[in-house]
């Protein structure tokens, strides 16, 4: 498999280090032999046409020198040329998430479905504005487009939705989807720290971002509760449809009592649809331990389905982490190949 890399930060990386790490198991397991021939950023890139030394860029990464200072950087390198030369079959776009414009992520994605690559990604922003039409997109040109780190990373959200759920109509949708605000929750809870040091733990542990809005104010679970209704549940909704309440708010004596109750205050993501009517919110839940999502703390994720036939079915587990996100973009490369 011929791979272009468009973003390399933390998860972009990541990637390439278990690319390395997991080669000689992916080639005898999947008889899959992965070659890298553009590792690009928004101000230039790498390109071979052979494929790219992985251990000369991660010795690059590793002995704190920047990227552009290897030989074969390209400062005019871009998507351009990606399109041009046409000696990639899959595309992987991981550049920043914008939710506004999906830029510049869109018009990568888009560009390489109309030339016939595959694409995976873990960009939530052309996930969340564009899906249907870049599935339509994907469908005419006879490739894949496979976005299952957008929900959650490592948890398999979206492929469980897909593949074992096949055949099954998916009444709702109900999960934990944010490792930030979970361990935040779960800190406070566990440790008796107020929301303050809860967060300051979290961004010296590098879980929350130094902004970390997207994620407390709970648009980053937004998102995901978007991506998986119109992925899994053929919607079409956005930002606007959705009742968003984050943790900012949370006060340490609150989630005092809860626990004297045995209970847990979650930041639960929920799509459901009565009488083709769908309701979509992110809000801050009391749970028991009947709840299926009640032992999923700290940086794991869960989430949890209604079916009409196959009953409720739940998934645990994932760990918010670079590594761990690389890897579920692994996971949709070995899809591809078992296609």
């Amino acid at each position: 498999m011929n791979i272009g890399l468009i973003g390399f930060g933390g998860v972009g990386q990541a990637l390439i280090k278990l690319f390395i790490d997991k080669k000689d198991y992916i080639l005898e397991k999947y008889h899959l032999d992965i070659k890298i021939k553009y590792i690009l950023k928004s101000d230039g890139g790498l390109y071979d046409k052979k494929g790219i030394n992985l251990d000369e860029v991660i010795e690059f990464i590793e002995n704190n020198r920047n990227i552009k200072e290897h030989l074969s950087w390209k400062s005019d390198l871009n998507i351009k040329d990606i399109i041009n030369n046409n000696d990639i079959d899959t595309l992987i776009e991981l550049t920043s998430t914008n939710i506004e414009t999906g830029e510049p992520g869109l018009t990568h994605i888009k560009r390489a479905l109309e030339n016939k690559m595959n694409v995976v990604t873990g960009n939530k922003g052309p996930i969340i504005l564009k899906y249907n039409e870049l599935k339509e997109i994907a469908h005419k040109n006879s490739v894949e487009l496979k976005v299952g780190c957008t929900t959650g990373g490592a948890l398999p959200s979206i492929n469980g939705g897909i593949y074992d759920i096949a055949g099954s109509e998916i009444q709702s949708i109900e999960g934990i989807l944010n490792g930030t605000t979970n361990y935040i929750l779960s800190k406070m809870i566990n440790d008796d720290i107020t929301y303050e040091e809860a967060l300051k733990d979290a961004q010296e542990c590098g879980i929350a971002e130094a902004n970390p809005s997207l994620d407390v104010l709970g648009y980053d679970t937004a998102c995901k509760v978007i991506i998986l209704s119109n992925v899994l549940k053929g919607t079409d909704i956005n930002l606007n449809d959705i009742e968003i309440e984050g943790i900012a708010e949370v006060k340490l004596e609150y989630l005092r009592e809860l626990k004297k109750k045995n209970k847990k205050l979650k930041l639960i993501g929920k799509v459901d649809s009565l009488d083709d009517e769908i309701n979509a919110y992110v809000k801050l839940i009391e749970i028991d331990e009947n709840h299926p999502l009640y032992f999923v703390d700290y940086k794991n994720k869960g989430i949890y389905f209604k079916t009409d036939t196959l009953g409720d079915v739940s998934i645990i587990g994932g760990a918010s982490g670079t590594r761990n996100a690389a890897a579920s973009i692994l996971r949709d490369i070995v899809l591809i190949k078992s296609l």
